[in-house]
C-alpha cells in the first residue's frame, strides 16, 4: 500500500539547538515547517547537567533550555515530530524527498540539522560493556554510581563540566587525560581543580576495562613512559568528540572524509534550496550559539529560496 504524499515548504531533518531556531525563524515567516526528530527533541543540549555560555543565563539546566525552545517553536506554528524515522531521501536541485514510516514528503526545501554522536572509546571491550560501566551520558546513567568511584576520558569542555556534575553523585571522579593540557575552558577547569573528589591524572590513556558482567576496574597507560596500571572503579564515562550523523545524506551531498557536511557562510550545500546547520556542518567552532546562528542563517535563506 502506497504511502501519503504530503507537500510542505519545509522540513528539518533534527531538533537541536540549530534546528529548532530553524524551526521559529521558520514559522515566523509563516512557512508550513515540519521538524522531524528520531531521537529526543534537544539533541546533546538536552543531555547537559547546566549551560553557563548562553546569552541571557547565567546558568540554565540543558533540559530546560531545550523544553524552551521547543516550546516557542510548536507556539508559532512549526510542528515537530519526535521519534520519527526516516527511511530514505531523495535530494536534487529539481525536486526533494524525504520518507518517513508514514507518509513521503515532498519539501520545497531541507535544512539538515542531524547532529552528531558521541565518540565510541577506542578500547576492545567497548560494546561488551556499553550500558554495564562504560557510558556516553552523565545526566542519563550518573545517577546509578552513587558513592562509586569512575571516570571521565576527555580532554574538552564536555568531559570538565560531566566530571562537574559526576562528582555530586561519585564518591570519586578520576579524569583520564592521554595530554598534560586540556583544550576546555579555562574557568571549568579551574572549577574542576576545586572540586575535591575529582583527580585528574595527566598523561595516561585508557587502553580497557574489565570485570564479571559489569566494569570493576581499568587499565590505563602512561603515554610518556608506557608504564601499565589496573584501577578499580564501576564506571567510564567517553567525552572524547563526535561523529556526524550523515550517512542518508552521502549519495547527494559533498562532505569532508570525517563525514561533516561542506556548507558555505549562508549554510548552502551543493544542492539548491539544501541547508546544513549545526553540528554536522563542517566547521572550527561547534556551541550551541554558533549552532543557533546557523539555525538562523538557514532558516532566512530558505525563505528567501521558497519565494523567489
Amino acid at each position: 500500500m502506497s504511502k501519503p504524499i504530503k507537500e510542505i515548504d519545509l522540513i528539518i531533518i533534527g531538533a537541536g539547538p540549530a534546528g529548532l531556531t530553524a524551526a521559529i525563524y521558520a514559522a515566523r515567516a509563516d512557512l508550513t515547517t515540519l521538524v522531524l526528530e528520531k531521537d529526543v527533541i534537544g539533541g546533546q543540549v538536552r543531555s547537559s547537567y547546566t549551560i553557563e555560555n548562553y546569552p541571557g543565563f547565567d546558568l540554565i539546566k540543558g533540559n530546560e533550555l531545550a523544553d524552551r525552545m521547543e516550546a516557542q517553536a510548536t507556539q508559532l506554528g512549526a510542528v515537530i515530530d519526535e521519534f520519527d524515522f526516516i527511511e530514505n531521501v531523495s535530494l536534487s536541485d529539481e525536486e526533494k524527498i524525504v520518507e518517513t514510516g508514514d507518509y513521503i514528503y515532498k519539501p520545497k526545501a531541507v535544512i539538515i540539522a542531524t547532529g552528531a554522536t558521541p565518540k565510541k572509546l577506542p578500547i576492545p571491550n567497548e560494546r561488551k560493556y556499553l550500558g554495564k560501566g562504560i557510558h556516553y551520558c552523565g545526566v542519563c546513567d550518573g545517577a546509578g554510581y552513587k558513592d562509586e568511584v569512575i571516570a571521565v576520558v576527555g580532554g574538552g569542555s564536555a568531559a570538565l563540566e560531566e566530571s562537574m556534575f559526576l562528582a555530586q553523585y561519585a564518591k570519586k571522579v578520576i579524569i583520564i587525560r592521554r595530554h598534560d593540557y586540556f583544550n576546555g575552558e579555562a574557568k571549568v577547569l579551574e572549577a574542576v581543580n576545586d572540586t575535591p573528589n575529582i583527580e585528574i591524572m595527566y598523561n595516561w590513556d585508557l587502553v580497557e576495562v574489565v570485570g564479571e558482567g559489569f566494569v570493576d576496574h581499568a587499565i590505563i597507560q602512561n603515554t610518556k613512559t608506557k608504564e601499565i596500571q589496573k584501577i578499580a572503579l564501576k564506571a567510564v564515562f567517553g567525552y572524547i568528540g563526535t561523529e556526524p550523523k550523515t550517512d542518508l545524506f552521502k549519495p547527494y551531498l559533498k562532505m569532508t572524509e570525517a563525514g561533516y557536511i561542506l556548507g558555505n557562510e549562508s549554510m548552502e550545500t551543493n544542492i539548491k534550496g539544501v541547508y546544513v546547520v549545526g553540528d554536522v556542518r563542517e566547521k572550527e567552532f561547534r556551541q550551541i550559539t554558533t549552532a543557533v546562528s546557523d539555525g538562523t542563517i538557514a532558516a532566512l535563506k530558505a525563505e528567501h529560496y521558497i519565494r523567489a
